[in-house]
C-alpha cells in the first residue's frame, strides 16, 4: 500500500465537539485490488464527492475524517465479521455474522457489483481480507475514535455526523422518490433524540425535506461510535444524489455549489448549537 488510507481535516476555527466523516467517498483503488469487473461499475458504489460537500465543516470547528480507499475495496461501515462466506477461498478463522445484505454479495468486502456482476474472478484468501482490515479499515476507525475521544476530553461530549449519499429513488413511481436527506440514529440508540431533532430542524429551515430512520437507520459507524450515555452522539446523514450530481454519468451538476454552501452553513449552525451547550467548567469548578 503506497497511499494514506485516511485524511484528517483539522478545524480551521475554534474547535467544537463535532466530528464529521465520509467513509464511502474514497477514490483510490489500491494496486493489490485484483478486481475482474469493469472499473466504472465499481465507481458506481462510491458516495461520489461527499468528501468535498462536507469539507466545510472544518471551518465551523469540526474535525473531518475522510476515507481515501474505495468502498468496494473494504467498507468501513460494516462490522469486521460481516463477511460473505461465499467470497472466501478458505474458512475464516473465527465465526462470522453476515447480514442479509452481505449474503446478497454487498458486505464488508463486496462479492458482487451493484449490477450483480462478480467483483472477482475467484474467491479471496482470508489473508487478503485481513490485510485490508489492518491497512485501511482499522486505521479509519482508529482515526474516528481518536478524534471523538479528543473532543470528549476537551468538552465532555462529542457529536459525530457520519455522511453518505443515496440514490434518488428506491424503485419506480412517485412513491419511490426519496427525500433530500435521511437521518439515521438507529431508532434513538446512537444519538440523543434532541440532537437528531436539531439536525432535522436546521435542514428543514433551509428548505430541505428530511426523513428519519427510513430507509436508512445507520450501520456500523454510528453503532460503534454512538454511545449517548457516555456523551458520544452519532448520527448518519444520507444526502440525495439528485441534489448535486448526474447519477448516470457520475458528474457534478449545477446544484453542487449550492449544496456545498448549504452544508457548510448547516455545520456552522450545528456547531453553534453544540457550542451553546458546552458546560461552563470554570463556573462549575467555583
Amino acid at each position: 500500500m503506497t497511499f494514506r488510507p485516511v485524511t484528517i481535516l483539522e478545524p480551521s476555527a475554534a474547535p467544537v465537539p463535532l466530528v464529521v466523516d465520509s467513509p464511502h467517498s474514497g477514490r483510490i483503488y489500491p494496486a493489490d485490488f485484483d478486481f475482474a469487473c469493469p472499473l466504472p461499475l465499481l465507481k458506481q458504489t462510491e458516495d461520489s464527492f461527499v468528501d468535498e460537500l462536507v469539507a466545510g465543516a472544518a471551518q465551523a470547528g469540526a474535525t473531518v475524517v475522510l476515507a481515501e480507499f474505495a468502498r468496494s475495496y473494504i467498507d468501513a461501515n460494516r462490522a469486521e465479521d460481516d463477511i460473505d462466506p461465499a467470497l472466501l477461498a478458505a474458512p475464516w478463522p473465527v465465526p462470522l455474522a453476515p447480514t442479509e445484505r452481505t449474503l446478497l454479495g454487498l458486505g464488508l468486502v463486496r462479492r458482487l457489483c451493484k449490477s450483480g456482476v462478480p467483483v472477482y474472478g475467484k474467491p479471496l484468501p482470508p489473508a487478503e481480507i485481513e490485510k485490508r482490515l489492518e491497512n485501511c479499515y482499522r486505521p479509519y476507525h482508529a482515526s474516528l475514535e481518536k478524534a471523538i475521544t479528543r473532543r470528549v476530553a476537551d468538552f465532555g461530549e462529542c457529536a459525530l455526523i457520519d455522511c453518505h449519499s443515496m440514490p434518488s429513488q428506491s424503485g419506480e413511481g412517485p412513491l419511490a422518490r426519496r427525500p433530500d436527506f435521511v437521518l439515521g440514529d438507529r431508532d434513538g440508540s446512537s444519538c440523543d433524540p434532541s440532537l437528531t431533532r436539531r439536525v432535522r430542524d436546521i435542514l428543514q429551515e433551509m428548505g430541505y425535506g428530511v426523513a428519519l430512520n427510513d430507509p436508512y437507520k445507520g450501520v456500523e459507524i454510528v453503532r460503534r461510535h454512538g454511545k449517548p450515555q457516555e456523551g458520544r452522539q452519532a448520527l448518519q446523514l444520507e444526502i440525495n444524489r439528485r441534489l448535486y450530481m448526474n447519477e448516470q454519468t457520475l458528474e457534478k451538476h449545477a446544484g453542487f455549489g449550492k449544496l456545498r454552501e448549504d452544508l457548510t452553513n448547516f455545520f456552522a449552525a450545528l456547531a453553534e448549537t453544540l457550542r451553546s451547550q458546552i458546560p461552563d467548567r470554570a463556573a462549575a469548578a467555583e
